[in-house]
């Protein structure tokens, strides 16, 4: 059985897959992407995938809201996934926040440069913080 840090490793790299897919009018299937990614058939990363998706456009608005001088479109495609897996988490699961944030640090490490990581974890920080996270 795999953790949740894997399985969020696997919510990140098919959310990076659609933003490629996408950007360069490539047609997909969520279901074929997540199969491709992941062996298993798993709740959580559809619902995250589905959940990133669905909510996409509020999810980019509120990251917007709290990127100093930046926009979520200027991030690389790994960043974006990382945070706005990140901030589904944080805005419309009941995963511990604290869970949420460090395990979006871990990626960040793993993945990002350690500018970006800061970023990342200002932007989790400020929302977690936020009348937008009260809601």
């Amino acid at each position: 059985m795999q953790n949740r840090s894997e399985l969020r490793k696997q919510c990140m790299t098919i959310l990076y897959q659609i933003e490629v897919y996408g950007n360069n009018h490539i047609p997909y299937e969520v279901d074929d992407i997540i199969k491709e990614v992941s062996v298993i058939d798993n709740e959580f990363i559809k619902d995250v995938v589905y959940g990133v998706l669905t909510y996409q456009k509020n999810i980019d608005e509120i990251a917007n809201k709290y990127l100093d001088g930046w926009t979520i479109d200027r991030l690389g495609n790994t960043d974006k996934a990382i945070l706005r897996m990140a901030i589904f988490e944080l805005l419309y699961t009941k995963t511990p926040e604290i869970v949420v944030i460090n395990e979006a640090i871990e990626l960040a490490k793993s993945y990002s440069d350690d500018k970006v990581r800061k970023m990342i974890n200002g932007v989790l920080d400020k929302i977690y913080h936020s009348e937008d996270y009260a809601e």
